[in-house]
């Protein structure tokens, strides 16, 4: 009688796959070694700034899309804006230009952070070297109170910066652990760009290192046409360096709702509706309106709910996610009014729509 061993024969195949693809990562890292441009090796002040360590060049030939993987020949690990400068210079002006491109924290869903055969600016390593001295705060009698960034920085970080001053950027992303040029080259959108637009409508002004290796200073009157290429420009028309961003006064109350939903056309009816709201002597305009889905999987309070839901709440919600498993399980709309300072910041009952 002949026996079969599938788990013994799934563990040989798995074994060989993962051995495979090990060995095909270290001879790419092994022929990055000698695929560095001279330019590049010959340069003291740029070559010790190169990595192309195995483990290295495998985080960045990633992205957060895990669609595309591009392997590139090193990782370029700069400690002034003039390093990065003088790479993109070096490869501008070299017999065969090289692909260059900026990574911070490598949230790009398309590879637009990855330089296949080229060299990935490493952002984040730069960040590390100004140790946070890239985050001004100033006020003008004209426009008011603006921060300037450099590009590396975190926006978590910009907002504790500007918090000190009681002021704070409109606009922001809802992940706050990206860089501040990374989502200004995608434009920056979040629950509050229906009222206060893209986080890229609140830019005074940048300073860009060109694909020539200039650095220019731009705004809407100054060099605009690089201004506005380089805002949700994907990082195809420079790094961005510094970016000045408008603030205003930071709430000190918020009244935060949270309603959820299993019929969807209700759900979408409710949130067209709060979207189109205009102030009234209530002053009920909204400045945050998002919805998002529940599914039959991973945790009810998962890092966008903030741990909202209380555990009393728990076994009610997972009892409508199992009713209506079929597809869309639940839709949940978060409501902020930051203008309702009458309000005391807390958490309100859920409100359940079934």
């Amino acid at each position: 009688m002949t026996k079969t061993y599938p788990f013994f024969i799934n563990f040989i195949l798995l074994l060989l796959l993962t051995t495979s693809h090990l060995k095909s990562t270290v001879q790419k890292s092994d022929q990055c070694k000698t695929l560095v441009p001279p330019e590049l090796a010959n340069l003291d002040t740029i070559s010790n700034k190169l990595h192309n360590d195995p483990k290295t060049i495998k985080i960045a030939s990633n992205d957060y899309g895990n669609i595309i993987q591009e392997f590139p020949i090193a990782v370029f690990h700069p400690s002034s804006i003039q390093d990065i400068i003088t790479l993109i210079k070096i490869s501008n002006n070299s017999s065969v230009p090289f692909t260059i491109a900026a990574r911070g924290q490598g949230h790009s869903t398309n590879g637009q952070s990855m330089a296949r055969d080229g060299v990935v600016v490493d952002m984040a390593s730069f960040r590390k070297q100004r140790k946070g001295i890239a985050i001004s705060v100033s006020e003008d009698p004209l426009i008011g109170y603006y921060v300037d960034v450099g590009g590396e920085q975190l926006w978590i970080d910009v907002l504790y910066e500007t918090l000190e001053y009681g002021v704070a950027p409109v606009s922001w992303t809802d992940y706050l652990y990206l860089t501040v040029g990374g989502t200004l080259s995608n434009a920056g959108i979040s629950g509050q760009t229906f009222r206060y637009g893209p986080q890229i409508t609140n830019v005074l002004e940048l300073d860009v290192i060109t694909g020539k290796g200039d650095y220019v200073k731009c705004s809407h009157e100054k060099n605009s046409e690089l201004f506005n290429a380089v805002l949700g420009g994907l990082g195809q028309f420079g790094v961005i360096t510094r970016a000045r961003i408008s603030l205003q006064p930071a709430p000190t109350m918020v009244k935060w709702i949270r309603l959820l939903y299993s019929d969807f056309s209700a759900f979408t009816k409710d949130q067209e509706r709060l979207i189109s709201m205009k102030g009234s002597k209530q002053n009920s305009e909204l400045d945050f309106l998002e919805g998002m889905l529940l599914m039959q999987q991973g945790s009810i309070n998962n890092w966008r709910s903030s741990n909202f839901f209380p555990l009393s709440d728990h076994s009610r919600i997972a009892s409508l996610i199992n009713k209506h498993s079929i597809s869309t399980v639940l839709n949940w709309l978060n409501i902020t009014m930051i203008n309702l300072r009458k309000w005391s910041t807390r958490k309100f009952k859920l409100c359940f729509k079934d």
